[in-house]
């Protein structure tokens, strides 16, 4: 028997979902979803993940943020969905700190992975008169 599982995430955005999915180095494909009254031009981009067994996982817009969808009985990911989760989580948190931080005039300089998997990140900004760095 499977039991199909929706989990809440803070994955909002598609552009940072997909780069932390590619750092990862997972597989997905883009799946669009017309929304409204007859087939209207509006479009939902959901990501599958494809496993072999046909059980694919999925992150499905809900209008709000990306629903992770997933029947862990048949999970044959390499790693546990926890820590699947996690591992995307950071990633995901990465790029939108970085990708955030230049649109201000922010450039990373440095970053670190310490032991417990948490990372620091050091970005820099120069002005006429001296620099800025935050950690």
């Amino acid at each position: 028997m499977s039991h199909f599982t929706n989990l809440k995430t803070s994955f909002k955005n598609l552009f940072h979902l997909e780069n932390a999915l590619n750092k990862l180095e997972i597989p997905y494909k883009r799946e669009k979803k017309a929304i409204g009254a007859n087939n209207s031009k509006h479009h939902n981009v959901n990501l599958v993940i494809p496993q072999s067994n046909n059980y694919d996982i999925t992150f499905n817009w809900n209008g709000e943020e990306y629903e992770l969808v997933l029947d862990a009985s048949f999970w044959i990911q390499p790693y546990p969905v926890e820590s699947f989760i996690n591992k995307l989580s950071q990633h995901y948190a990465n790029d939108v700190i970085i990708t955030e931080s230049q649109k201000i005039g922010f450039q990373p300089v440095k970053s670190k992975q310490h032991v417990d998997g948490s990372n620091t990140i050091t970005l820099q900004r120069w002005n006429l008169k001296n620099s800025v760095s935050v950690i």
